[in-house]
């Protein structure tokens, strides 16, 4: 496990994204495993930055996304599809074709989970797998639970997941989907590497308690301290507490 400490929010938004720009220099043709949320969204303008200078293409660059709600089709603004859509792929040269997430709108969920597997299957896996973290440990949608979900899945989302996305549902909780598609944990942890962004001293319990604490489901993010190439990339606020 490497921990780079960033300044604040600018320089943790940049160092993350150099990080994901050098795996693309490195591998034109990676897959990149993206996150959605507000944590990522200055990494991804930092790339879409670089991106307009000349300084990094996605001509060749596969993605595969985290998650999905169950129940939204693509083109309502707060799908996933849309929020990457609208923060980083509308932005750069990527091919509409090698841009992959769960389909929310396929309501078979055993089937929906089947395909997207055999999706991140087909692509030959993930390369970088990039993440942020939940106040309650959550990666993903992986909640915190008796045991690791390993396969893509549907869960339920539990009420504190609903009322910190509520903010995207002008406030409303009654309008934020009560279930999504995500990535299992061992689809997470077969990524190469895996790069996890934080920010903010909401995030410095959950941080200290994630990777110096013991390894639990009960804590998701927990397994990441078994991860060979694990990066997490915090403000100084996010790693206040170790």
């Amino acid at each position: 496990m490497k921990i780079i400490r960033a300044k604040d929010y600018y320089d943790m938004s940049r160092k993350a994204a150099n990080i994901i720009s050098a795996q693309v220099i490195m591998k034109p043709n990676c897959v990149l495993g993206l996150a959605t949320g507000g944590t990522p969204v200055g990494t991804y303008k930092q790339l879409v930055e670089w991106y307009n200078k000349g300084d990094i293409d996605f001509s060749e660059v596969t993605t595969v996304n985290l998650d999905e709600y169950r129940g939204l089709p693509k083109e309502h603004p707060e799908s996933y599809w849309s929020f990457m859509h609208r923060n980083l792929f509308d932005h750069v040269n990527i091919r509409p074709e090698a841009i992959n997430l769960p389909d929310g709108t396929n309501m078979d969920a055993d089937a929906e989970c089947a395909r997207y597997d055999a999706v991140i299957h087909n692509v030959g896996g993930v390369d970088l797998q990039l993440l942020g973290i939940g106040n309650d440990g959550h990666i993903g949608f992986n909640e915190p639970n008796e045991a690791f979900e390993l396969g893509t899945h549907c869960v339920d989302l539990k009420e504190e997941t609903i009322e910190a996305n509520k903010r995207f549902f002008d406030g409303n909780a009654d309008l934020v989907p009560k279930q999504a598609y995500t990535m299992g944990i061992k689809t997470i942890m077969q990524a190469r590497k895996v790069l996890m962004v934080a920010n903010g001293k909401g995030k410095a319990d959950i941080v200290k308690k994630a990777f110096f604490g013991p390894v639990t489901p009960e804590v998701p993010a927990s397994i990441l301290q078994m991860h060979p190439d694990f990066i997490l990339v915090g403000d100084e606020e996010a790693l206040s507490e170790i």
